[in-house]
């Protein structure tokens, strides 16, 4: 059997399927990035504007320096996230893992692409001798 193209039909199927393949590129899903303690204290001084996130219950027991505070558990993250730019460079971090992967991929999940979670969390920080505020 022969099958048959018009002429003026392959640049148009030619066209379609790369714009196809293009947009298939394009839908890579974004993720946060897990840093250490030394990691997240260069994130610091190299990024002025650095937004760091505590999403744990335990702020007022001692957070990062210049960390708010937005408690995933009572939606205050969920709260905050309409406000915030999503073209500035976030850490976010807790006291335990579930909660800041959780807070991290919230951020992703909202359109936000440059976003780091500290790996073993506050404890970590505090293991490495980083300072604190209370």
């Amino acid at each position: 059997m022969k099958r048959y193209v018009l002429p003026g039909l392959l640049p148009v199927l030619i066209t379609a399927a790369m714009a196809g393949c293009a947009a298939e590129e394009e839908t890579v899903p974004v993720s946060y990035i897990d840093v250490t303690s030394a990691e997240a204290r260069d994130l610091i001084d190299d990024n002025p504007d650095l937004i760091i996130i505590d999403v744990s219950p335990h702020y007022a027991q001692g957070h990062l320096p210049e960390a708010v505070h937005y408690y995933l558990g009572d939606g205050s993250l969920d709260d905050a996230i309409p406000t915030l730019d999503k073209n500035k460079t976030y850490l976010v971090y807790c006291h335990l893992d579930s909660v800041a992967i959780a807070g991290a991929q919230k951020l992703i999940d909202a359109g936000f692409t440059k976003v780091y979670r500290l790996e073993g969390n506050y404890g970590a920080w505090v293991d490495a001798g980083y300072p604190v505020e209370k």
